[in-house]
């Protein structure tokens, strides 16, 4: 597998000789685990203050829930969100920002205040976010999902779940590499609970190694997620066990970044599975 050690996120870079956590940093009013908590600009800076303080290599901000049912939101509404909050991040923490967003306007306008990094769950595919994303410069995040958000938990359908998704990234990346984003410039992400049952993400995560295929960073987000309702029987603030136990896992499957909301804990496990992976005598 051909290794990116090094990305190169606007005016800063990113580390990945070694797996890192994102904090997800969500200015919504809507998400399934901490909508509205952070929707005040002093709030959001303070819980990225507070992420980048136990370890958090990149801080995730995203102004549009992806949750299963989650409604649209206007491009005004989330570029109102969005963009003073990557700003503020920037200059006033000097952080590294990923936007997590869909939109050709929230992409263009996030660059040019600062963010270093798309991540995108629709992999590019609204109108105008490939052009926007090529003229950003900026690294992408391309993640696998069946159609939005509102739907796509109404009954998912996979012949070979992994073998789907590995085929869908490697289109979208292709379709990347025609307009002129460089693989240097490309993450992928298997997209766990997205179009998924449980079934599903559980062969998903057990197979994920065959991600390796595409040659890129992968990014995998658990955090949290139904799944661990559904395997364990937890209610959302209670699947932190779960969410570790599917870090470290992806880790030895060979995931470079953990999106997480729990970055302290997060990080801490982490780097142990990596320093076990890296004990190998040579």
């Amino acid at each position: 597998m051909t290794r990116i050690n090094k990305l190169t996120c606007g005016a800063r870079t990113l580390d990945l000789s070694a797996p890192v956590v994102m904090g997800i940093l969500n200015v919504t009013p809507d998400s399934f685990s901490d909508g509205g908590r952070f929707t005040e600009r002093d709030a959001a800076l303070r819980q990225a203050e507070q992420m980048l303080a136990d370890g958090a290599a990149i801080i995730d901000v995203g102004g549009e829930s992806t949750r299963p049912g989650a409604a649209a939101v206007s491009e005004q509404e989330e570029l109102g969100r969005v963009v003073p909050i990557v700003e503020a991040l920037t200059t006033e923490l000097d952080a590294l920002v990923s936007v997590d967003t869909s939109t050709a306007a929230v992409i263009r306008e996030s660059a040019a205040a600062g963010a270093g990094l798309i991540n995108d769950v629709r992999a590019l595919r609204r109108p105008g976010a490939l052009e926007a994303a090529a003229s950003s410069g900026l690294p992408v995040c391309l993640m696998h999902m069946q159609g939005e958000p509102g739907n796509m938990q109404n009954n998912p359908i996979y012949e070979d779940v992994t073998t789907e998704v590995v085929d869908f990234l490697r289109e979208r990346v292709a379709a990347c590499e025609a307009v002129g984003i460089s693989r240097e410039r490309l993450l992928v992400d298997p997209g766990f609970g997205f179009a998924k049952n449980m079934t599903h993400n559980l062969v998903l995560m057990n197979e994920m190694a065959a991600l390796r295929a595409l040659e890129l960073p992968v990014l995998i987000g658990v955090s949290r997620k139904s799944l661990f309702g559904k395997v364990l029987g937890r209610e959302v603030h209670e699947r932190l066990p779960g969410s570790l136990a599917a870090a470290v896992m992806c880790v030895e499957r060979g995931a470079m970044i953990v999106r997480a909301h729990d970055v302290k804990e997060t990080v801490d496990v982490v780097r142990f599975a990596h320093a076990v992976r890296m004990s190998h005598k040579e």
